[in-house]
């Protein structure tokens, strides 16, 4: 990408200037940035009163929370008339019963509505759908 810098092999992440993410809404983004460092075993890379973010020990991405005063959670499946899903997060395991057992003691849920095997839609505790999934092909894309 045009504006991104590039950086030798093996610089320190704290010196790069080439991080990415994603950054979500909700109303407590740190209650929503604590969820997400404990699902993935992240570190709270920043906090403050407007927002949150994790970050994995090496790489650079993240996963940022921002607050949202008027944030309606999104409806999974889609319904006509309510607040749709645009985005939603995946996470390949390795074991899918223990990952969603997991997620669901951070207090995440189950969605009513699975549409796949070897895929499970849960909930975050804003609302956000995520996925976890076992790549049973082994070409990265959970289907």
């Amino acid at each position: 990408m045009h504006g991104r810098p590039s950086h030798e092999p093996g610089t320190p992440r704290t010196a790069r200037h080439d991080w990415w993410g994603v950054v979500l809404e909700a109303p407590d983004p740190g209650a929503l940035a604590r969820f997400y460092a404990d699902l993935l075993g992240w570190e709270i890379a920043r906090e403050d009163d407007d927002g949150a973010a994790v970050a994995p020990p090496e790489g650079v991405a993240y996963l940022a929370v921002q607050r949202s005063a008027g944030y309606v959670p999104p409806v999974w499946p889609a319904r006509p008339g309510e607040q749709r899903m645009t985005m939603h997060l995946d996470f390949e395991v390795a074991d899918l019963p223990a990952a969603v057992a997991h997620a669901r003691e951070l207090g995440a849920r189950e969605a009513g509505h699975q549409p796949q095997p070897g895929v499970r839609v849960l909930l975050d505790p804003a609302g956000h759908p995520f996925c976890l999934y076992v790549d049973d092909d082994g070409d990265g894309d959970g289907a």
